[in-house]
């Protein structure tokens, strides 16, 4: 059905005689205009979405490589844990994470490639998506190429969505909403609302960040569609329902084990006292790099106009997509004041931007069709889309064929990637030692030791026993009187309270590529036994954020 064109582009349209597009303020693209590259030309639309096809397919596989060749890294280990376990949710995140590596591993067995199939998918499922919106909003091919080959052009997206993380769900159903109502808009059918209920409710339990998109929704649902508000109506409240229905494992869960999870994330302790710039300018240079330093100021300055554009001619579409960009940056920045902010955290938004980039083109196009500054776009657009996609390919080349180690020290990837070798080392030791379980006082050293060992020898994190809640492990997997101590630390003050005896056995460094990382100590832990749910107010019990 045909959307609900905004009153100004109406007019803007009917005094240049051209047709209307089948998207919400969005028309089909004037006469190319002098200075435009004629590879944008209409009729060159197929031709730009093959190689488009080819591209995504390309760094698709690149990125299929990287995944299964790359070691774990910490955190995905950690997700890993969750797939063992039967539990309805856990401290950290909901279950959406662990749901999608159960998945993966048991298609491809637990390996590199099976852990990280689901960001794998994700990526493919989010430009689908991504890809839908800007046709119904533009019926142009040339546009939807453009949205499309951006992410592959980012560190962000085209290289660290082959990693596993509760975002990468996150970032497909978050976007999925949006898909839904921007079908509402066009459609004009209120039944639109439930899928974006059940999209709703799967995003909740992916993480819980997504509620930074309600104000977005309601600004959405405040602008009347076909002279309709599209609160109106039983939908929008029965796709609330929706959305709660399918998180209420998560809302048991916490209600059952004292709101565990939600006071872990609402209570997440300031880095600093007061305001400072220091993690601000940490978080801003993070998006440079981590989109490019053509493509981040690109997002920045469509979304502003496209939002400014959607308020003015009270465009509900526009205004979603603007403000499910701009809200959560927002916060994000705000809170980079007092923390740093991880770097995955703002993984949902920019697709919702890359698709204001797209619709803010068209736009721009159809009103200035000789603006100068808009003819300069497809130019840095394509070496934005060049050199991104370049510096992908090297990266997976950098990090799956070679034996460089060019950043030393700061390289991301190898802080994380030999592991496997201090397993190895810890494994030998329990040997010799006559130990019959690892024990440990952090949760990344836990999920190594299991990932690596493949849970062929009990594993414990002795503190923050709080993320383990529900965790199939006996206590009596832990009564041999011997057990081996890995940590990368002096023993916590916490052994002190204890009966434990902890003996100095070995040290193994943690390195890679010939750069060492850190260096763990080894003990022979006697006359102790784990306790694995130690009361309320335990000091081996509570867990921070990290």
């Amino acid at each position: 059905m045909d959307p609900l064109p905004s009153i100004s582009f109406r007019a803007v349209q009917a005094s240049a005689g051209q047709p209307e597009c089948a998207g919400a303020g969005i028309v089909t693209a004037a006469p190319r205009a002098d200075g435009w590259p004629v590879w944008l030309d209409r009729e060159n639309s197929r031709h730009l979405i093959a190689v488009s096809v080819a591209v995504v397919g390309v760094l698709t596989v690149i990125r299929a490589v990287f995944a299964a060749v790359v070691p774990l890294r910490v955190d995905e280990a950690y997700y890993w844990t969750w797939s063992k376990e039967s539990v309805l949710s856990f401290l950290d995140h909901p279950p959406m994470v662990s749901w999608c590596v159960y998945f993966g591993t048991l298609m491809f067995g637990d390996t590199n490639f099976g852990v990280r199939f689901s960001g794998l998918l994700a990526m493919l499922t989010m430009e689908v998506l991504l890809a839908d919106i800007v046709w119904r909003m533009t019926r142009d091919w040339r546009w939807v190429a453009f949205a499309v080959l951006l992410p592959e052009a980012t560190i962000d997206y085209g290289l660290l969505m082959a990693r596993v993380a509760p975002d990468a769900a996150l970032t497909v159903f978050a976007l999925a909403i949006a898909w839904a109502l921007v079908r509402l808009t066009l459609s004009g059918n209120p039944r639109w609302w439930l899928l974006a209920g059940v999209f709703g409710g799967l995003a909740l339990l992916s993480k819980y960040i997504v509620v930074l998109l309600i104000p977005a929704i309601v600004a959405f649902a405040l602008v009347p569609v076909r002279g309709k508000r599209p609160l109106a109506g039983r939908y929008p409240w029965l796709a609330v329902l929706i959305a709660i229905a399918i998180f209420s494992p998560v809302l048991y869960w916490n209600a059952t084990h004292d709101w565990a999870s939600f006071r872990f994330q609402l209570n997440r302790p300031t880095q600093i006292q007061g305001w400072s710039l220091k993690f601000f300018g940490e978080f801003l240079g993070q998006q440079f790099l981590m989109l490019g330093p053509i493509v981040f100021p690109m997002v920045v300055i469509s979304t502003a106009m496209v939002g400014w554009r959607g308020i003015r001619d009270r465009d509900p579409v526009a205004i979603l997509l603007a403000l499910c960009a701009a809200v959560p940056v927002g916060f994000l920045a705000g809170r980079s004041l007092y923390a740093r902010i991880g770097d995955s955290w703002p993984l949902f938004v920019w697709p919702f931007a890359f698709a204001c980039i797209a619709l803010n083109v068209a736009r721009w196009r159809q009103r200035q069709p000789n603006s100068p500054v808009l003819r300069s776009v497809p130019y840095f657009a394509a070496t934005a889309i060049l050199t991104g996609t370049g510096f992908v390919a090297l990266a997976v080349i950098y990090y799956t064929a070679t034996d460089a180690n060019v950043l030393r020290n700061n390289d991301p990837i190898g802080k994380e990637a030999g592991f496997a070798q201090l397993a190895e080392a810890a494994h030998d030791e329990l040997g010799k030692i006559g130990a019959k379980w690892f024990a440990t006082t952090d949760y990344r050293t836990y999920a190594m030791l299991r990932w690596h060992l493949r849970d062929r020898i009990p594993v414990v994190q002795v503190d923050e026993r709080d993320r383990f809640i529900g965790f199939g492990a006996r206590e009596d997997a832990f009564a041999a009187p011997v057990g081996l101590y890995v940590t990368a630390q002096n023993p916590d003050a916490l052994w002190r309270t204890t009966s434990a005896v902890l003996e100095p056995v070995r040290q193994a460094d943690l390195s890679w590529r010939g750069t060492r990382y850190d260096s763990y100590i080894m003990y022979r832990l006697t006359n102790w036994r784990p306790v694995l749910s130690p009361p309320p107010g335990d000091p081996f019990r509570t867990a921070v954020p990290h």
